[in-house]
Formats: C-alpha cells, structure tokens, sequence
C-alpha cells in the first residue's frame, strides 16, 4: 500500500512537471497582473507546446486561446491548473479542480485565513482536497516552477527570456531565491526550478526523487526552511551518491528558535538546527552559507570534474593578492598543496628570478613572455601530484592581449587535465561579463569571490572525501539482554541518578570512571578508602542535575581528614546523599551525549567539555549509528581538537579510545534514542592512556 502510494504521489508529479495541458484559473489581459504574466510566461516565453486553457469568465479570448468561464467548462481534464486567485477563492476553486479530475495545480496565493474556532485552517483543508483527489500541489505562497527541458513556465512573475537548459535542479522555499538563481548572468543553468512554498502535500523529497530520475541532473541546489518528509528526504539522498550529484544546501532559520528541552547540555547545544547539522554530515550534503556561495559551490560541482588525492593550488598576478588568499584559505579551512621538489624546480625556471616557485604562487614578475610563464606555472601547478585542484585567481577584467591574457591562458590547459580547475576573482563588480563568456563557452567554472570561491574548492575536497568512506558496518556492542533491561528502565519514565547512568554507558562500553554511593560519612571514608585517594565527592541530592552548578563537586581529596571536611560541606548546604568516584588524571575534557529531535530522532553529540560547554558551543553532531571513520570525523572537526595532539609539552591524548567511546555512545542512542529525551556525558576526561566519563546525566523520555 504504501509503495503503491508512493508511486501514485511520483505519477501525480510528473503530471504537473511534464504536463501537456494547463488550466490557468485567473489568466487576465490586464498587463502587470499575475494572471497575465501567468499567461505570458507560459505560451510566449516559454517553449510549451501542449495545450492551454484561460479560465476566467470575464474574457471570451486571451493570448490567442479560447477563454473558458470555469474550470468545470474545460473539455478535458488537464494536467495542471495554476490558480491565480486570492485565498478566499482557493478552497472552492480546488475542490472544482478534483471534481473536474486535474492532476495537480500551483497554488500561488498564501492560503493565509484568519482562524476559526472549530475549522481547521486552510492549508489543511486544501492538503485534503489533494490528498483524497490524489493531486500533487506547488505552494500555497510560491513562484510556481519552471520545467526548462518541456519549455514548461509555470510561474506568474517575469523571468528572463532566454533561459537555456542545464543541469541544475535548484528548489527553493524562498521566492525571491527561485527568481535570483533564475536571472544569474553567470551561466548557471537548470533542468529544473521550483518554488515549492509551504509544500501542502508535494515536498522538497518529491521533486529530489523526480529530478534524480533526470539524466541531465548534475547537481542539486535547495534553499530551505526545514524538510516535511525526513524518510523521503534521505531516500533522495541516497540516490544522489549512488549517481554522484551533489547537493548544495542553504538551511535558513538556525537561530530563530530555542529548544524549550534545555535540562541537559546536550540538548542546549543541539539547538534548533543540530539535527540538520547531524544530517548533512551523515548525507555528505554541502551547506552554505549564502547564495553567493552556492553559486560558486554548484558552479564548481556541475562542471563536472571531481577531486583527487592532493590540496588546492593558486595562481596570482599580485603579491598582496596571493598573501590575501593564505589568509581566506586558512580562514576557510582550505588545505593548501605542498608542491614537490620537481614542481618547485620546474618553477624556478619559469619564473622572473625573485619570485619564490611556491603554492600559492605570485606568477607575475617584468612581464616579459607572460603568455608563457603563466600557461607553463599553470600546468606545472596542475600537472603536480599534490595538487588537487587549481584556482586561478586573477581579476577576470576585460582582456585585450589575446593569447597572453588570462583566460586564452587558462584555457590552454584546462582541456590537458582532467583535474578540477576554475577561474576565481577577488572582486565580482570587476568581472567583464563578455570575456568571461570564453570560460563558459568552454564548460570551465568562473568563480565570483574569495571566500566563496574558497569555500566551494573545500565542498569539493568535501565531496571527495566523503564518498571515500567504507560503507557504514559495526553492530550494537549490547546484548537483547542488556538492550531490553535498558529500555524498561528508560519506559518506567523514573529519574536517573549518576550511578545508574554511569552503568547504563558501561553497559555499552564507554569507558566510566569507578564510583560508590554513600549516605553517610562512615559510607563515603569507606567507599574512598576502597576506590582509593584521591577521589571526588559530589553531591547526589535528588533533583541536582548540574552539580558545579551549585557547588555540588569536591575534587582532589587526599586523605580522610580532608574528606570530612568535604563531606560536612556538601552534607550542610545539599544534604547527605554523595558520590565518591576515583580522582581521573587531567587531561582534555571532552562532552559527549544523546538527544531526540522530533524529525529525525536521536542524534550523537560530540563537543567541548567541562563547565564551559554551553560557552564555546564547539560541537558536532551525528546520525546514528557511527563506526570509527564517521566518529572521526566528527573529533576532527572540533575546534579543541589540536588538544588532543598535546601542546605545550602535555603528551597526547589517545583520540582513538575517545573514537570507539563515540562510536559506543551512537550504538546506545541507536539503540534507545527513542526512549531518551536527552543524555550527558560530561566530561569525558581524555588521556595518553585512554578516555573516561566521570559524569553521566540520563533523562528518560517523558511519556
């Protein structure tokens, strides 16, 4: 049933972006109106030779085609109508639409109805309209599409006139982002573009699925708000790395909310957008930060050529250029290419004397023979085993000297490699747009900015370096036993304290630190002379989930003496319950835990320790379950993680014990994430000779 289901929704869908008839409830001669455009986009501008019907009974004719009165005096059930009216007529005009049986329909209008009290809104009522006629819908509060292979143009807002075919499918929640991409002067061009709105019933998923079955699909560019179809969403994902087509994304509205679940670190540091983060990490999905990014990140992608083992390589034409660009590199997280000893050599023979023959590389010296010492270092920088990919970073402004200029240059060597190569400026309002048509002539990237241009070289190592994971392997390190014991304990819905928790990661082998528990005085010298001193005493008065919070931590006891001191402390201000627990070594502290988003469910997160670990939010998160090479990944990304190597003659600490603890923790959030609301495990203390949770904070869902 459900698969059946699926296919009806793909079938309804490709009824509106392949359709061959068109309804268009609204169309007006009224020029600057959005029936009118509707009209105009769709039969003058665009390529579609199917037919067309206006609806509107005000007209006997528009735009060469006979104007019918209603959609029910249609003569044949179309394919699509694009309803170009105000919300208080979409209702009734949708449910003509099912009874007159059309597959799908654009809805352009907001679907915005002031509430009444017993009528659900009217975005749902419009969702059931489709559902039960089986309709896909565009919108409510969109742009339409346009589909550029059919010459299909549903859209009722002016778009240029020339778009061409290309291998981009970009699909935007944001209008005024489908319309910029679509009026680029910079030869991005698409297969398909839709301005998806607040997807009623056909979601982002739906249109990946129906362009990931499009040979022409090189890339795919999103600009969303959230994603309504997780499964759907990750199936597509799944398609698009079995073909290799990137996807670019630029997720809006992180911090537009606070998670109001903040009893546990994790679920602070998580935040509203921890789980896209966890799942673009887990899809291997590009995020970028704005549309210029994205522009210079799909540029790079749909040109085709992927990575290979190596850095970047930069040219330049000026020294101050070329030390700006160290500078964005590191700022970005670009690796630089050390060049080998022959490409080092090959340079210095190339170039003026003076110029160091190093990456990046200041090409420029008297300019004599310039034609030929910047095509010789560009193919020496390119032909360099280290070399991953070549930026050619001079400013693309107008070009008189034809075969020593820039772009006859880089053209030169581009069809001699199959290496990734593109030509970046520093400054977008310097670009002459005539001669830089000779790079896209040539299927080569432009690339518009710096740090942009920077930032979609790193995707592209990105890129590279994701797909060279195993597959995903590893089983849970948890018996049934253990597993089902634990998830009975978790339904009972009662609290948690230290000891249990600290059992619960034992369980599934993260390394716990030796504690006991103890009610008194007497308990506590015995439970620390047993342990052995040092050791830490710590408050386990009911209800204290953040003990530093509230003084509830002694460390670095030494003897018994001190220990009563301690003890009459904590016992006076937060009662007599304690935790003795053996005193770990220093080393660098490092917070792991679980949390349960409500989409996507239970995520893995890996962070900076101790008591600043709201602070310095340098976290990551992950999907589970993980195996070493993704719990790696998530280590090596961490801001703290130079620590980690030692500094200042601290030895280093063992990251690969802290990565099977990672990889410990994503088996039990796997495993029980469902019935965890969140889970801290903070610090988790890591040393020459392993890692160790000293602290364990479990909060059951709550039912």
């Amino acid at each position: 049933m459900a698969a059946n289901g699926t296919q009806a929704r793909r079938d309804a869908l490709r009824r509106m972006l392949e359709a061959r008839s068109v309804a268009v409830i609204g169309a007006s001669a009224r020029e600057g109106s959005v029936g009118h455009e509707t009209m105009r986009e769709l039969v003058e501008l665009g390529r579609f030779d199917g037919a067309v019907y206006p609806v509107n009974p005000r007209y006997e004719e528009l735009f060469g085609h006979r104007c019918h009165p209603s959609i029910a005096e249609v003569p044949e059930p179309v394919d699509l109508a694009i309803i170009a009216l105000a919300n208080a007529q979409l209702e009734d005009t949708l449910r003509a639409c099912a009874e007159r049986g059309v597959g799908s329909a654009v809805i352009y209008a907001s679907a915005y109805e002031a509430p009444r009290e017993g009528v659900p809104p009217l975005t749902e009522r419009l969702a059931r309209i489709a559902r039960e006629a089986g309709m896909a819908i565009c919108g409510a509060n969109c742009m339409g599409f346009v589909n550029l292979e059919r010459g299909l143009r549903a859209t009722g807002w002016e778009e240029p006139a020339d778009l061409t075919p290309g291998g981009i499918t970009f699909v935007s929640h944001s209008g005024s982002a489908f319309a910029a991409l679509l009026h680029n002067d910079r030869n991005l061009r698409f297969n398909l573009a839709v301005s998806s709105g607040q997807e009623l019933v056909t979601t982002t998923a739906d249109y990946l699925a129906y362009a990931l079955e499009l040979e022409s699909t090189r890339a795919i560019g999103l600009f969303i708000e959230t994603i309504r179809d997780p499964a759907g969403f990750r199936e597509a994902m799944r398609v698009a790395r079995e073909r290799d087509v990137p996807v670019v994304v630029l997720k809006v509205g992180r911090e537009a909310f606070t998670r109001e679940m903040v009893a546990a670190h994790s679920g602070a540091l998580a935040g509203e957008d921890g789980a896209y983060e966890a799942l673009f990490e887990a899809e291997g999905i590009h995020r970028v930060e704005s549309l210029d990014e994205m522009a210079d990140t799909l540029a790079l992608f749909v040109a085709g050529r992927r990575a290979g083992p190596g850095a970047l390589a930069t040219a330049h034409d000026s020294g101050g250029e070329r030390a700006m660009m160290v500078d964005a590199a590191a700022a970005v997280g670009v690796p630089l290419a050390t060049l080998t000893p022959e490409s080092t050599a090959r340079l210095a023979e190339i170039l003026d004397e003076g110029l160091p023959p190093i990456n990046p590389l200041d090409f420029w010296g008297t300019g004599r023979d310039a034609g030929t010492v910047i095509t010789e270092s560009l193919r020496t920088l390119v032909r360099d085993p280290h070399v991953a990919a070549l930026a050619f970073a001079v400013d693309m402004v107008t070009d008189d000297a034809d075969e020593e200029g820039y772009f006859s240059c880089f053209l030169k060597v581009w069809p001699e490699t199959d290496k990734p190569m593109a030509m970046l400026s520093n400054f977008a309002g310097g670009i002459s747009r005539k001669d830089v048509q000779r790079i896209y002539d040539a299927g080569a990237p432009a690339l518009e900015g710096t740090l942009t241009g920077l930032a979609a070289f790193r995707h592209l190592f990105e890129h590279r370096d994701h797909r060279a994971l195993p597959p995903l392997s590893g089983s849970s390190p948890a018996s049934d036993e253990v597993r089902e014991r634990w998830r009975e304990r978790l339904r009972s819905g009662q609290p948690f304290d230290e000891l249990e928790g600290l059992a619960l990661l034992a369980d599934y082998g993260v390394p716990v630190v030796e504690a006991r528990r103890a009610e008194t005085l007497e308990d506590a010298i015995a439970a620390a002379e047993h342990i052995g001193f040092p050791v830490v005493l710590k408050t386990a008065a009911p209800g204290v989930q953040h003990k530093s919070d509230v003084g509830g931590v002694r460390v670095g006891i030494d003897d018994s003496p001190s220990l009563e001191d301690a003890y009459s402390d904590l016992e006076r201000t937060l009662g007599p319950r304690v935790t003795v627990a053996r005193m770990v070594p220093p080393g660098v502290e490092v917070a792991l835990g679980v949390v349960r988003d409500a989409q996507f469910g239970p995520l893995v997160l890996v962070a900076a320790g101790g008591v600043l670990v709201e602070v310095l939010r340098d976290r990551r998160l992950g999907l589970p379950p993980l195996d070493a090479p993704r719990a790696r990944r998530l280590v090596d990304r961490l801001k703290i993680r130079p620590l980690l190597d030692g500094v200042r003659g601290k030895p280093p600490a063992d990251v690969g014990a802290l990565v099977d603890a990672v990889v410990a923790l994503s088996w039990l959030a796997h495993d029980l994430g469902e019935e965890l609301e969140a889970l801290d495990a903070n610090p988790v203390i890591c040393g020459p000779r392993g890692c160790v949770a000293v602290d364990a904070l479990v909060i059951p869902r709550a039912r």
